[in-house]
């Protein structure tokens, strides 16, 4: 994984960054240790209607229904304590408890997007079993098909824009596993699972279009 504060390659299972010596709990001291209840669509910062906060859950459902064995949350926030984006979206990741879905979501399977109107940030954050499969610059494309509209605070509008985005990767990144599953599962090694990890993106993917969904 990368250090939220540094950015520099850590792994997953270290207490603390080797390189700037961030950790969870240095953040739980800025944030707070308790977990954080929330829905895994929490407008906080009140950016969207009732109509706007239904079309953003309707994306949200249709990533999920091709990715059912991931989850896709959105919190939108103003930047009063909560400091760095990237920091702030590491310690709110591992510490949310989402109280609209199953308890058997963990957020090592977890995309999490973050808005901050008042600081004009966002970012993107997913737990470490999705690093082998996206990369820094998926979420910075997602997030530029997004910014437009987020500059004319249409804020529904941007984050659907992302998540489709995200989506478009996922979906060629599984098609990539299917035909070159040696090339993934030497990314995922044997810090993720390995073999097991890379079944469910790939049968993820085609349960996903039995349902119905388009490829």
């Amino acid at each position: 994984m990368k250090c939220p504060r540094c950015v520099q390659l850590i792994h997953r299972g270290a207490a603390s960054c080797p390189h700037c010596g961030f950790s969870l709990a240095e953040a739980d001291g800025r944030y707070g240790s308790e977990q954080v209840r929330m829905r895994r669509l929490e407008d906080a910062a009140g950016l969207m209607r009732r109509g706007d906060l239904a079309r953003v859950e309707g994306a949200m459902d249709r990533f999920e229904r091709r990715f059912p064995q991931l989850l896709f949350a959105v919190y939108t926030g103003t930047s009063e304590g909560h400091g760095d984006p990237r920091q702030f979206g590491f310690w709110l990741l591992n510490r949310a408890v989402f109280e609209d879905v199953g308890v058997e979501r963990l957020s090592e399977w977890t995309i999490l997007l973050t808005l901050d109107p008042e600081r004009k940030s966002a970012a993107f954050h997913w737990g470490y079993r999705l690093d082998p499969f996206l990369e820094e610059e998926d979420g910075f494309v997602a997030l530029s098909r997004a910014h437009a509209y987020w500059m004319e605070a249409s804020y529904a509008d941007g984050i659907i824009r992302a998540i489709e985005q995200l989506t478009a990767r996922l979906k060629w990144r599984s098609r990539q596993a299917r035909w070159d599953p040696e090339r993934f599962e030497r990314r995922v090694g044997i810090h993720h699972g390995g073999r097991s990890m890379l079944r469910r993106l790939r049968e993820g993917h085609r349960k996903s279009r039995k349902e119905g969904v388009a490829p």
